[in-house]
């Protein structure tokens, strides 16, 4: 019996500024679908190349009552990054919160405007401690 990985689904409250985040980390809409009669948009965004690696975003159109909640009990995802302070960096200059700095050039966390937990992971080796990633206080939680 075969099993194939499909998507990671999460719902969200402003799909402008959910996809805005998601072209942040370097993702992609790969395909996007309305529903009139069910009243949702679904929005799949994919790092280029990785064509397996789909997050879909499901917007209902009227509203959402369980949004913006803590999410924790979703987990989170996780992406590999060239340079994580580069990353962090580019992340905090469009406004994100680093929730947890990589002070050991390997590991950060950030969230979606929606709450979702987004582990960055250093590819390669850890980079050297630098700052001011080293001596950042965590913000919130992830």
């Amino acid at each position: 019996m075969a099993t194939t990985y499909l998507h990671t689904m999460v719902r969200v409250l402003d799909l402008d500024a959910s996809i805005a985040f998601y072209k942040l980390l370097g993702l992609e809409e790969t395909r996007r679908h309305d529903s009139e009669g069910g009243r949702f948009t679904l929005v799949f965004m994919t790092p280029p190349g990785q064509e397996n690696a789909h997050v879909e975003l499901t917007y209902n159109w009227d509203g959402d009552d369980g949004l913006p909640s803590d999410s924790r009990h979703f987990g989170h995802l996780a992406y590999r990054v060239d340079n994580i302070y580069d990353m962090c960096q580019h992340l905090m200059d469009n406004g994100v919160t680093i929730n947890r700095p990589p002070r050991d050039g390997h590991m950060a966390f950030v969230r979606s405007p929606d709450n979702v937990s987004i582990e960055l992971l250093q590819a390669g080796e850890d980079l050297p401690p630098a700052e001011p990633w080293a001596s950042m206080e965590n913000t919130g939680h992830w």
